[in-house]
């Protein structure tokens, strides 16, 4: 852990030298991803230190929520609606073309490519049983490495959302903000949120602002600390050993992003000029990346947090109420027809 934690903190340095965007969460991903294709069985980074960036994170997020977004609220859920219906549709014909091409199942090959959350995916695979769970876990790894390391290239800006803030009082009240968070996440998880260890927290401060109190800033640094322990996390996913995947699949797998990231330009550039919204926060709201890792990326560059927050967690909504339980429900029809 002290290894992973000192290599990420060299990438975050040299890529903060470099001036490169976001780079106390992209320096760390790109060490550590390196790293472990040269250092065997030493890296280890636990879930638990991602899990508290997500909520330093939720935390800031939630701190920026401006709820002058729901004055036009009806116009984003038409846009929403229509933007996740097309997605979809355009995963299920990538999800085809995989299909006849790579030699995986449809069926595969659908969990392979619904842009939900990497863990929610993967456990969707693993409960169908029936499915190529590397595969699977091999797409969204590719899938999140691609938004994250990419994306930010493209709608880079100036780092927002932190501030130079001394030890004082005001610190030690995020401090027991970020405490409080962390212990209500249980409740987060047992009311089945999505990413509890992210919403939670930004839920909590919205729900605070709603009784008219007002969250302290949070530091840069603590930003900084936090980005820190979720690029090593991210870093650790793409392990050398997936890559023995058949070459048709390993190519599949970023044609397949590469398809996804492409479709979001273009959506991205309509919902900018319709919403009347910067190509930052069209871009980060349609991405097919994580709610965590979108909202990490909003809070990083000059984005309206409050609207790519929305639009991710309405994916997520949209993939675990609908498109998965469908999913789920053609197949076992399927099943029953030749029992």
């Amino acid at each position: 852990m002290l290894l992973v934690f000192i290599i990420a903190l060299i990438g975050a340095l040299i890529f903060s030298a470099l001036s490169l965007p976001i780079p106390w969460l992209i320096g760390p991903i790109f060490s550590v991803l390196i790293a472990q294709f040269f250092i065997k069985d030493r890296l280890s980074w636990p879930a638990v230190l991602r899990n508290a960036g997500l909520i330093i994170v939720g935390v800031a997020i939630g701190q920026q929520f401006d709820f002058a977004l729901f004055s036009n609220f009806r116009s984003l859920v038409f846009f929403m609606i229509i933007v996740n219906l097309l997605l979809f549709a355009f995963c299920l014909g990538i999800a085809w073309v995989i299909a006849r091409t790579t030699g995986l199942t449809f069926k595969t090959a659908v969990a392979a490519n619904v842009p939900g959350g990497l863990s929610q995916l993967v456990l969707f695979a693993e409960e169908e049983g029936d499915v190529n769970l590397t595969a699977v876990t091999y797409f969204h790894i590719v899938r999140v490495l691609g938004v994250v390391l990419l994306i930010p290239f493209l709608v880079s800006g100036n780092i927002v959302g932190g501030a130079s803030i001394p030890l004082t009082a005001e610190v030690w009240q995020v401090a027991l903000l970020i405490l409080l968070s962390a212990v209500l996440v249980p409740i987060g998880q047992k009311l089945k949120l999505p990413v509890a260890h992210f919403l939670t927290p930004i839920l909590i401060v919205i729900l605070l602002k709603l009784f008219h109190i007002e969250a302290p800033t949070m530091p840069s640094d603590v930003l900084h600390i936090a980005q820190i322990l979720i690029g090593a996390y991210i870093g650790l996913l793409l392990k050398p050993e997936t890559l023995r995947l058949p070459m048709k699949v390993l190519v599949g797998g970023i044609s397949s992003t590469v398809a996804m990231i492409v479709l979001t330009y273009g959506t991205s550039l309509l919902i900018a000029k319709f919403l009347d919204l910067s190509f930052a926060t069209s871009f980060l709201s349609t991405a097919p990346g994580g709610l965590d890792q979108m909202g990490l990326l909003a809070a990083a560059v000059k984005a309206d947090i409050s609207v790519v927050t929305v639009f991710q967690l309405f994916r997520l909504l949209f993939i675990f109420l609908c498109v998965l339980p469908l999913i789920k429900w053609i197949y076992h029809a399927r099943e029953k027809e030749f029992i």
